[in-house]
């Protein structure tokens, strides 16, 4: 795998991490894991076993759509590789504005505008699960959606399908491993979010500050370098894994 692609899916996975700890995010998950699982959180912390297998469809459902658009994002990129460095200065140049915009720069009614699909009654059990993942993924939340631009941006700019679907899938892990976790201590998950919820607007600028930092790096070309030079701190077993 090449450095760049590498240094790629860590930021996506961080990425993911931040998109989960959103404020639009983070406080609705107690909220997703009933509605998932279809218990109250009393018979979660009971039934930890069918609440785990319903988050784990959930997982599933939202990331398949997610993989599915770093798939489109990437041939689009591929299909302009003659183009390649202009593609990732301009897609650098997008990152930075969402970058921007997580910062509070400026406001786009297109990014604030909620587009998630609601459900009065989840349907169909387990499938239900999966189904109400996908429609998570295609609608995304206004938080996580200059984050998840921004990603796909930088999956545009891969130039391989396969790299691409990667950095999606490492999105959606940082996305995932969170909400799995919270799905199987939820009432640990709880005490931890009392004392969280006073950081949240923190998270947004953190996530400005990446996002405009990779942008920059991809506007100077900076960011193949740095992943060159990270490459030569890894240790060779960690290299030989990558």
């Amino acid at each position: 795998m090449s450095e760049p692609a590498t240094l790629g899916i860590a930021v996506a996975f961080l990425a993911g991490l931040l998109s989960f700890l959103s404020p639009c995010v983070l406080p609705l998950v107690p909220s997703y894991i009933g509605f998932v699982t279809g218990m109250s959180l009393d018979e979660v912390q009971v039934r930890r076993r069918a609440a785990l297998g319903h988050a784990l469809l959930f997982v599933f459902g939202f990331s398949l759509v997610f993989v599915i658009l770093g798939a489109s994002a990437t041939a689009l990129g591929r299909a302009l590789l003659y183009y390649q460095v202009w593609l990732e200065r301009v897609g650098g140049a997008l990152i930075v504005l969402f970058g921007l915009y997580c910062l509070g720069a400026f406001r786009l009614s297109a990014l604030t505008r909620e587009r998630r699909l609601h459900f009065r009654d989840k349907p169909l059990g387990y499938l239900g699960s999966v189904l109400v993942g996908m429609a998570f993924g295609a609608g995304w939340t206004p938080c996580i959606g200059p984050v998840l631009g921004a990603i796909l941006g930088l999956a545009a700019t891969t130039g391989d399908v396969q790299r691409g679907m990667l950095v999606l899938a490492a999105y959606s892990a940082g996305l995932a491993v969170p909400f799995l976790l919270a799905a199987a201590a939820i009432e640990r998950f709880l005490d931890w979010f009392q004392r969280f919820r006073r950081y949240l607007p923190w998270v947004m600028r953190v996530s400005g500050v990446l996002l405009v930092v990779v942008g920059g790096l991809m506007v100077t070309g900076e960011f193949t370098r740095l992943a060159g030079w990270l490459r030569g701190l890894t240790p060779d077993f960690l290299l030989q894994r990558l």
